[in-house]
Formats: C-alpha cells, sequence, structure tokens
C-alpha cells in the first residue's frame, strides 16, 4: 500500500515538472480505477458529477458536505493515485469552516483539495474579496498542521458566475496566492489571451478546466500558454451518462439496440476490475 505520505510528495510534485498534466475528474470508484488504468498520474473528484450520478442537481446545496467527504473517501480507497477533492466553497461560509473541511478531506485520505470563492446564493454568488481571502489563508493555515504534503487549490468563480472580470479574478488568485494555496484555478477561462495573461500575473501552478462549451484547446496549447495542470470537471461524468441516455432513447423511440456495438465488452471491464489491488 501506498501511503497517504507518499501521495502527498508524489502529487506535489507533478506540478513541478515540465509541462502541464492532465489530472481527470472521477465521480466514483469504479470510474477512478479505470483512469487509473489508462494511466494518469492523479485523479481529482467532480462536485457535479457526483451529484448527477446520486441523482441529485448541482449547485443547489442538495448535496451535503457530508456526502461530498464519504465519496471522496471511496475514490482515495479505490486507487493508488493521489486524489484531490472537489471541496466547493469549504461547506460554510466561515474561515473555520473551511479550515475544519480541509482537516476533514484529510481523514478520508485525499492529499490535496479546492476551496472556492462561489457563495452557493444566487443572489450574491460571490464571497467579497476580504471573505475570500481569510477563507483560504484559514484553509491553508489547516492544510500545513497536517503531518503530511496537502496541496491546496483557490478558485476564483467569476468566469463561471456570469462576472467575466479579469482583472478582479486575478487580484483574487494573486491575493489567494499570498494566503497560502498552491494552485490557482479560475474555472471558466476559455480565451487563450485570457489563460496566458492570468498565468504570466501569478507565481504558483495554473489549472484550467477543460470540456466546457468554449475555444478547444489542446494539451499541448495549453502546455504552451503556461497551465500547470487541466482537470475536466463534470465532462467526463456528462459523457458516460450522455452516452446512457443516447442508448436508452435509441430504445424507446426506434426499438433498436445498435448502442451495444460501442460499449466496452464485459469481459474487458471484469479483467480490469479483477486485476485490483495492484
Amino acid at each position: 500500500m501506498i501511503s497517504q505520505a507518499e501521495k502527498g510528495r508524489t502529487f506535489a510534485a507533478l506540478h513541478e515538472e515540465p509541462g502541464a498534466f492532465v489530472i481527470p475528474n472521477a465521480w466514483d470508484a469504479g470510474s477512478a480505477r479505470l483512469l487509473q488504468n489508462l494511466g494518469f498520474p492523479a485523479i481529482a473528484t467532480t462536485s457535479a458529477g457526483f451529484a448527477f450520478t446520486i441523482g441529485k442537481p448541482d449547485g443547489t446545496g442538495a448535496v451535503t458536505g457530508a456526502e461530498h467527504l464519504e465519496n471522496a473517501r471511496q475514490i482515495a480507497q479505490a486507487t493508488s493515485l493521489p486524489v484531490s477533492a472537489d471541496l466547493e466553497g469549504g461547506f460554510g461560509d466561515a474561515p473555520e469552516d473551511c479550515a475544519r473541511t480541509i482537516l476533514l478531506a484529510a481523514e478520508v485520505g485525499v492529499v490535496g483539495g479546492s476551496i472556492e470563492d462561489w457563495t452557493g446564493r444566487n443572489d450574491d454568488p460571490i464571497y467579497d474579496f476580504d471573505a475570500a481571502v481569510a477563507r483560504v489563508a484559514a484553509a491553508a493555515q489547516a492544510a500545513r498542521s497536517l503531518p503530511f504534503t496537502f496541496t491546496l487549490t483557490a478558485r476564483a468563480e467569476n468566469f463561471l458566475c456570469d462576472r467575466p472580470n479579469l482583472a478582479d479574478t486575478i487580484m483574487r488568485l494573486q491575493a489567494f496566492q499570498d494566503a497560502g494555496a498552491d494552485v490557482l484555478y479560475a474555472p471558466g477561462l476559455t480565451r487563450p489571451d485570457d489563460i496566458e495573461t492570468v498565468v504570466k500575473e501569478v507565481d504558483k501552478p495554473v489549472n484550467v478546466v477543460m470540456g466546457l462549451q468554449g475555444t478547444p484547446l489542446s494539451v499541448e496549447d495549453l502546455t504552451q500558454l503556461g497551465v500547470k495542470r487541466i482537470s475536466v470537471g463534470s465532462a467526463f461524468t456528462r459523457a458516460a451518462l450522455g452516452a446512457f441516455l443516447a442508448a436508452a432513447r435509441e430504445v424507446q423511440t426506434k426499438g433498436t439496440f445498435s448502442f451495444a456495438e460501442q460499449a466496452t465488452p464485459h469481459g474487458e471491464l471484469n479483467a480490469i476490475f479483477a486485476a485490483w489491488p495492484k
């Protein structure tokens, strides 16, 4: 078994290597094992993907912090890879809530996690600047108190909340960096110029999410822009559920079963899962 301390060191080291690396998002234990089998170096969880696969909407508070942490536990136990958890807004408004969430995440076996400045309230979606920075600072202090390396990602959510203010986003990321974040992340950036500007204006590794609508950029494109880490959010989950819906609709509307020709063979999946643990 690979220890949590070893996973923590491995994950932190990925952010120091040349070029960019892809950290795909798993929604459950099975998807985590499939991603490891494909050779990815680390895995992240996805709050939206998890919500969808347990029949709940994302972004409404329908999924509790305890449920997210249990999902992270199952994913961390299913793989020998480092796992970074999507911890949403720290499951509470206060800085102390963010700190407690980091400590709880460490207890379930992950070696990284993200805290965002989205409030979860449609009428006031972004924490004000000082509150957002205080929350990241508390999370960073909690991460540093752990007996292993915990990589903290701080997220500025302006672009996902229909506030495409690049200057404010950069100001927040810079403050999150000074508050102790190890990785910086502004989901929703799609323009190459904006991504490159963010990378140049901060001194920490930058994560970019792909799989959203917008300019299709490759891993090589993002590497050239200076991005260090590339995630996919709920995109893999949505792709899987999209294939499921297409297959079900074919049967419902046409009465045919041609979808099975594209389905992964039972034996292939069985062989992957039978080989566990490694």
